[in-house]
């Protein structure tokens, strides 16, 4: 990821990067108690930003943390913290947590006012290097908690598969549960075997892709079929291809697993089809 640009959001008042402060009492300093989305902006325009203030009120309402925004007023920050920065090709990070206290307890006291953060960085244009290449990922056992369907804040387990995948070579770790595909550290995982794409089914293993349904629109227009089901490891070493799916990455190929190629080790067909027309949606829809 980019370096953060030089203007941030930070309880409805933008500042300089450089300039943000949080309480050190603050709760998503002291306990992860908070929820984020990051946005991807093409040409200064959020993508499927409806979606992600969606998935960010269900996050909010799953912590009992009221929403400080109307839909409307959210909508005008993310645009002024696009402007701001510049416009263009952009990822947008927002931040909710439950607030600052006037000490540590776990049980949050009635009222508090959440802390809202933004901030942006430039993406690389799509189809530069890395798609082409492919990614490299191995299998990991999934050790993060069992609310995996709320964004939340507290990604130790997630920074930790990470790390371990990059210490073995991989761009990222393809997450496993009792042998079943959960997701990617930071991604949803796609598997396409014989002309048939599989993902597994949105639950409290795995977090609602925004990405993940954008692709399955994808799918639909392509009239492809796209499987949502349980899918085992044995698949995933078995598959033709396997792609990862998230806001800034969009859909990337995964060319190798646990060190062996997948399909033929190359790109392949199906991904390339996907690739095109996800680039066509979103010019479409950000035009």
């Amino acid at each position: 990821m980019a370096d953060a640009l030089p203007v941030c959001l930070l309880d409805g008042a933008f500042v300089p990067a450089g300039e943000a402060r949080v309480s050190p009492f603050d709760r998503g300093f002291l306990f992860g108690d908070g929820v984020y989305e990051v946005v991807p902006c093409y040409g200064g325009k959020p993508f499927r930003l409806e979606a992600h203030l969606d998935r960010l009120q269900s996050g909010l309402a799953a912590l009992a943390i009221p929403n400080p925004h109307s839909r409307a007023r959210w909508t005008g920050l993310v645009q002024q913290l696009v402007a701001v920065n510049g416009g263009g090709d952009l990822g947008l990070y927002l931040e909710v947590t439950r607030g600052a206290g006037s000490g540590r307890d776990f049980l949050p006291r009635a009222g508090m006012q959440p802390t809202v953060f933004g901030f942006c960085w430039r993406l690389a244009a799509s189809g530069s290097g890395q798609p082409e290449r492919g990614l490299a990922c191995v299998t990991l056992d999934d050790i993060r908690w069992l609310r995996c369907d709320i964004k939340s804040i507290a990604l130790l387990g997630s920074v930790l598969l990470r790390m371990e995948a990059g210490r073995r070579g991989a761009d990222e770790a393809i997450l496993l549960r009792d042998g079943r595909l959960a997701e990617g550290s930071s991604s949803s995982v796609f598997v396409a075997r014989r002309g048939r794409v599989a993902t597994p089914p949105a639950n409290h293993e795995r977090l609602p892709g925004i990405t993940r349904q954008v692709v399955g629109d994808v799918l639909a227009t392509l009239g492809l079929p796209l499987d949502v089901r349980d899918v085992h490891r044995e698949e995933l070493h078995a598959a033709d291809e396997i792609w990862i799916a998230s806001s800034t990455r969009e859909a990337l190929p995964v060319t190798r697993l646990d060190g062996r190629a997948v399909g033929t080790g190359r790109p392949g067909p199906l991904w390339r089809r996907v690739f095109d027309a996800f680039q066509a949606l979103k010019r479409r829809e950000t035009a």
